[in-house]
């Protein structure tokens, strides 16, 4: 889990500082920042508030960093 997580926050970041850099990066996708950190965030607090496993913390980064690696990796 650990591996895929790495894996894809190293692709998402890669991408959006292409973007940034190119200046490309939408006002939108900057937003989609800040909001899925949050969201995942208060998803992996309930799930370890409630006694979950680590897999069960970790999860909701792991799907949201390999859904932004797919998504970006289709506008590239």
């Amino acid at each position: 889990m650990m591996a895929r997580l790495t894996t894809a926050s190293w692709e998402t970041i890669f991408h959006r500082s292409v973007m940034m850099a190119q200046g490309t990066c939408s006002a939108v996708e900057y937003q989609r920042m800040a909001m899925e950190k949050a969201a995942a965030a208060q998803s992996a607090m309930l799930a370890l508030m409630t006694g979950g496993s680590p897999a069960a913390v970790m999860a909701p980064y792991v799907t949201r960093a390999r859904a932004n690696a797919k998504r970006l990796r289709r506008q590239a």
